[in-house]
């Protein structure tokens, strides 16, 4: 998983004011709330720094969170303004935690989970036709997987596995050749085109189908192509023979083992409010068809090493995902070093990706309770002592299902 990435989190119609939502990203608890004052969206930390309680379970006030516990009033930007058990004191400067950069675009609340500075930062992907009312009708929905985010964006991409896992839907078994297909890279994106064979389309769309020939050689070819952007994010369009068909899809990790999907399907047919119920039910039939192969998939994790496992020409837009998946961890921005350990045999793990304003505020430095620095020491000792054989080798793998929705 990675750090200094622009992440979709929730549905931005989702979120209601003086409402707080959990959310959990890159293994870390999150709380997102509307400001009283512009309605505008605000992420942080969703810990408390005095007792440790769940911001979340508070309550907004002014444009401030409050927590459940004490009733510590924390501003936006993450700073405490307020404690109620101690009007007249000071403010230690300790009394804050991290707040991260947000967006509202596209129709997602997206939150930047880094510190680079706003310059440097990877940007979003172009998804404006989301926002095209006129030409599309949209539906929308949430699917979780107990899977790893990389294998469900992989398979995502794949343009060989649909006559096998969909074959019916829209691969088709008679033609499972994968033909010549044209790419598109930028440092951020890859973009494969082709032209498959598509079934014979059922239920309504076999109906209104303007193409209804059996015969699989006078069937004109549909152009598929399927998008990933860093780190994972995926768009597939479809132009079926009654028009355009566009999903576009963000595979949120929680943590290494599961992911919460949420997806915008777009179409340009079909767009009475009729339809959306059925063109609802085909994205689910899909999700489900793919979960039941690829949480079957191992090892769970993408390997590192290209060469741990075969590829061929058609898995050409996967290769090029690992090797920049690989500049990535080169380059420092996996999470891995943002843990936090507690000590004692009974060990926890959480993580804690530090926000911009540490950078952008040096003063602050010494002013953050979250600190990995202590954490690495405890890991290194911990492994030392299981190499040792004084102590025996722990998991501390934590895999917490999150709400999801499912058709």
């Amino acid at each position: 998983m990675f750090k200094n990435f622009w992440y979709a989190v929730e549905f931005s119609e989702d979120l209601v004011v003086g409402e707080p939502k959990k959310v959990k990203l890159l293994g870390q608890q999150l709380v997102i709330y509307r400001k009283n004052s512009d309605k505008s969206v605000v992420a942080m930390s969703d810990l408390c720094v005095h007792r440790g309680a769940a911001l979340s379970s508070g309550e907004v006030k002014d444009d401030c969170i409050v927590c459940p516990y004490h009733g510590w009033e924390y501003e936006p930007d993450g700073s405490v303004r307020k404690i109620p058990a101690h009007p007249d004191k000071g403010i230690p400067r300790k009394a804050r935690i991290d707040s991260y950069p947000v967006q509202e675009k596209y129709r997602f609340i997206w939150i930047y989970m880094g510190d680079l500075p706003e310059a440097e930062r990877p940007p979003l992907p172009d998804w404006s036709a989301i926002d095209d009312t006129e030409t599309y009708r949209a539906v929308t929905g949430s699917f979780l997987w107990k899977s790893n985010y990389e294998r469900i964006l992989e398979n995502g991409v794949d343009v060989a596995h649909t006559p096998f896992v969909h074959g019916g839907v829209f691969g088709n078994k008679e033609k499972p050749e994968v033909p010549e297909f044209e790419v598109e890279e930028t440092e951020w994106s890859c973009k494969v085109s082709v032209k498959l064979n598509p079934p014979n389309s059922k239920g309504i769309w076999g109906l209104l189908n303007p193409n209804k020939t059996k015969d699989l050689m006078k069937r004109p070819q549909v152009p598929v192509s399927t998008t990933w952007w860093l780190p994972n994010m995926i768009l597939l369009e479809v132009d079926t023979p009654m028009g355009a068909l566009k999903i576009f899809d963000v595979n949120i990790p929680i943590d290494e083992e599961t992911t919460l999907v949420k997806f915008v399907a777009l179409r340009t047919f079909f767009k009475g409010k009729w339809a959306d119920r059925d063109a609802r039910r085909r994205v689910f039939k899909v999700l489900y068809e793919d979960e039941a192969v690829v949480n079957g998939v191992r090892p769970e994790l993408l390997p590192f090493d290209l060469s741990a496992e075969l590829h061929v020409k058609s898995d050409y837009n996967a290769v090029l995902y690992r090797r920049r998946r690989q500049e990535l961890i080169d380059k420092g921005w996996s999470v891995e070093g943002n843990t936090i350990v507690g000590e004692g045999p009974a060990r926890v793990e959480a993580r804690v990706i530090p926000s911009p304003i540490r950078k952008e505020v040096p003063e602050l430095a010494s002013a953050w309770n979250f600190k990995e620095v202590r954490s690495k020491e405890l890991l290194g000792k911990q492994a030392a002592r299981e190499e040792r054989g004084d102590v025996p080798r722990t998991d501390t793998t934590e895999t917490q299902r999150e709400e999801g929705i499912r058709a």
